[in-house]
C-alpha cells in the first residue's frame, strides 16, 4: 500500500528543509501531528529517531534510514505485521519554487488490511501535512 501527497512551495529549498527536519515543531503547523519528540540530540541524520503522536493512531517511533540534505529523508516505523516507510522529498523547480512530495508505503502481512481500514486517514494526514508545510514556509 502506497499513499502520496504533493504541493509546490514558493520558498527557498533550504528554508523548507529546515522546517521539515525540525520534527518537534511539526504540531505547530500540521494538525496531523499532535506531538513529536526527538529521542536523540544533535543534527537530524541517519539514525535519528522521534516518537510521533497523531490523532486516531497509536504513538509510533520513527527512525531515519536515509537522508540527503536538503533534498530527502526516509524514515521507518514498525508495528506487529506492518512496516511503514515515510519519505519527504524536496524537488527544486526552474521557477524557484520547490515541489514537496510526501509518501507513505506499508508492507508486511497486515499491510493490505491496515491500508484498507486506514488508507483514507493516511491520505488525509499526508494532505494536511503538505498544506501545512506550504502555509508555514510561505508565511516567512
Amino acid at each position: 500500500m502506497r499513499f502520496e501527497a504533493t504541493t509546490e512551495v514558493a520558498a527557498p529549498q533550504e528554508s523548507i528543509w529546515a522546517v521539515t527536519v525540525d520534527v518537534e515543531r511539526w504540531p505547530e503547523w500540521t494538525a496531523s501531528v499532535r506531538r513529536a519528540e526527538r529521542l536523540d540530540s544533535g543534527p537530524f541524520a541517519v539514525g535519528s529517531a522521534a516518537r510521533v503522536e497523531q490523532p486516531r493512531l497509536r504513538p509510533a517511533v520513527w527512525r531515519v534510514t536515509e537522508l540527503a540534505a536538503p533534498t530527502y529523508f526516509r524514515w521507518v516505523s514498525g508495528s506487529p505485521g506492518v512496516r511503514t516507510v515515510a519519505e519527504h522529498r524536496l524537488v527544486p523547480l526552474p521557477d524557484g519554487r520547490v515541489r514537496v512530495l510526501l509518501s507513505v508505503a506499508q508492507t508486511g502481512p497486515l499491510a493490505p488490511l491496515v491500508g484498507r481500514l486506514g488508507g483514507n486517514l493516511v491520505r488525509r494526514y499526508l494532505r494536511t501535512e503538505a498544506d501545512g508545510l506550504k502555509r508555514r514556509c510561505e508565511q516567512d
